[in-house]
């Protein structure tokens, strides 16, 4: 469970960084895969129809490219909704990157209402992401969207 300090922590983090693009990309998932139960970290950069793979932090997925609709992470797009997945087995459409991952939580990064990409985070329990790692994600997702370039 992330607490109200972890997270704190994470946003003052970002928003004093003077990195940018990339490179804040990845300092935000270097952060973010050190709090509990997010087990990998990623960003996928929305490019023409396909999410493409950015910053990581974690095993290196087979996924590199999903097609808008497939998977979590191609469905946020389609929707244009973040998406929190207790557990993925449930799932018929789910991409896997990892046996172990149980559980994962997609939050859309916007900047004046077009989708840039998105954050990626899979839990190795199920139901390790709740409405308030959804809340905390969407102000990561905002801060990187102001620094995207």
């Amino acid at each position: 469970m992330i607490t109200a300090a972890d997270t704190n922590l994470i946003l003052n983090a970002l928003s004093a960084s003077e990195n940018r693009g990339g490179e804040l990309r990845q300092e935000a998932m270097r952060l973010l895969s050190n709090l509990d139960g997010y087990d990998w970290c990623g960003i996928y950069r929305l490019e023409g129809s396909d999410l493409e793979l950015d910053e990581y932090v974690g095993e290196p997925t087979e996924h590199t490219r999903i097609p808008i609709g497939e998977g979590v992470c191609g469905t946020a797009v389609a929707e244009n909704s973040n998406q929190v997945v207790s557990d993925v087995r449930e799932l018929e459409n789910y991409l896997s990157c990892s046996l172990d991952t149980r559980s994962e939580i997609v939050v859309l990064i916007h900047l004046d209402g077009e989708i840039l990409g998105q954050i990626d985070v899979d839990g190795y329990k199920v139901g390790t992401f709740k409405r308030e790692d959804e809340h905390f994600l969407e102000k990561v997702a905002e801060v990187l969207a102001r620094k995207w370039l």
